[in-house]
């Protein structure tokens, strides 16, 4: 264990050697790609950095100057014509923690760049300029003093009323030095004082009342206590029944209780099964129910496209919440009846039916309802719960209903 500690203790350790030397130089050699509207030629680059190290802060300040010998492209020019590329740059480099060997970096600065072409100059409108730089790149130590150093910066130049880009790919051997920072000696601690223990009277059982007057020192937190600190009876759940015999103290507001505090068990949809066994509390008043107090027989209000078993979307609720009911109780089991109007032959009508209950069924699996507790059927126009003559009527007719079983 004491190993896989020093691990991150190491890596922490490298990072900080590549801070440790105030300065570190960098000559450089790389190519320049330039913006085909100056009339360039992409070429050779060469230059140095130099960064200090020594400033309390994240970003280090860097000089770098950077010559290159570029050729013209234009037609209009001799084809030996070119130019001398000056470029120095002020930057602030931020170096990123150590990933495996590699210490990346970014930049970011200001610079200006000179054209020395002789009379070509005047005549391509490259001109002497301030220029925006930002770049990328990488440290890859040899030891604690070289590295190599790798970069790609990207400068932007304002150059003769239009914008112009150029991109230059740089690597070097970067060498630090420089005295390395003092650390700091480390402060000799005096031994503390040594101070006689005092007794102090407190409150251990935080009811408010301090231990040398407390007759009760182990009063639960929250009760109300007497200048003794022994506890005072209530009714914390306002059930008319004092803590101290009510056996179901967080009974909640307005429900009647019995001597204990407890709540009597009631039935609140009038079903004639209590409200601690009804699995279906909200039964409509009348509808016959089982010993659960749900009803053995409903009608899931489900709508089908015109003349089809294609279910609206409008009803996917309905049948989630009957899918969600019968995953929950997994002791019942299901009949889904499909139903029509009498509009139409009886076989069509017979056929429909039972397309619509077996699409039901379908979509009762498909949210998790087991095959073997699940079964359908058609039953046409039979059996109409209203007048098929009125368009009301028949609505109502075209129905699913489901039975409940229990096993």
């Amino acid at each position: 264990m004491k190993k896989l500690l020093l691990i991150p203790a190491l890596l922490l350790g490298n990072v900080a050697i590549a801070t440790d030397y105030n300065f570190e130089i960098t000559p450089l050699i790389g190519y320049n790609v330039a913006e085909g509207n100056i009339d360039l030629d992409n070429y050779a680059t060469f230059g140095a950095e130099i960064q200090y190290n020594g400033l309390n802060s994240i970003i280090k300040p860097e000089l770098s100057v950077l010559y290159s010998k570029a050729n013209y492209s234009t037609n209009t020019l001799p084809s030996n014509a070119d130019t001398d590329v000056w470029r120095v740059a002020l930057n602030g480099v931020y170096e990123y923690k150590k990933i495996g060997s590699v210490i990346p970096l970014a930049k970011a600065g200001i610079g200006y760049e000179t054209m020395d072409g002789g009379s070509y100059t005047g005549q391509t409108g490259n001109a002497d300029s301030v220029f925006l730089d930002t770049g990328v790149g990488a440290k890859i130590p040899f030891n604690d003093m070289i590295a190599l150093k790798l970069e790609a910066l990207y400068m932007l130049k304002y150059n003769d009323n239009r914008y112009d880009n150029n991109l230059a790919v740089l690597a070097g051997l970067n060498i630090a030095f420089g005295e390395k920072a003092q650390k700091a000696a480390p402060v000799k601690e005096e031994p503390a004082p040594v101070v006689a223990a005092v007794v102090v009277d407190g409150d251990d059982d935080k009811d408010g009342v301090l231990n040398s007057v407390d007759k009760c020192p182990a009063t639960a937190a929250g009760k109300t206590v007497n200048d003794e600190g022994c506890f005072i009876d209530g009714d914390d759940d306002n059930d008319g029944v004092l803590n101290s015999v009510d056996a179901c103290l967080t009974t909640a507001v307005g429900k009647t209780v019995d001597a204990k505090g407890c709540e009597i068990d009631g039935d609140d949809d009038k079903d004639g099964v209590l409200n601690s066994k009804d699995i279906c509390p909200n039964t409509p008043i009348g509808d016959a129910v089982n010993s659960d107090g749900c009803p053995a027989k409903i009608t899931l209000h489900v709508k089908f496209e015109n003349n089809s078993d294609v279910v609206n979307t409008s009803s996917y609720d309905i049948i989630e919440k009957y899918a969600d009911f019968l995953n929950n109780y997994s002791s019942y089991s299901a009949k889904i009846i499909g139903y029509t109007d009498s509009k139409g032959s009886a076989n069509y009508n017979q056929k429909l039916s039972e397309k619509r209950a077996n699409a039901i069924k379908s979509m009762l699996l498909e949210k998790g309802v087991p095959a073997d507790r699940l079964s359908s059927v058609g039953m046409g126009e039979s059996n109409p719960v209203a007048d098929n003559s009125t368009k009301e009527g028949r609505a109502q007719n075209r129905r699913i209903e489901a039975e409940l079983t229990k096993k």
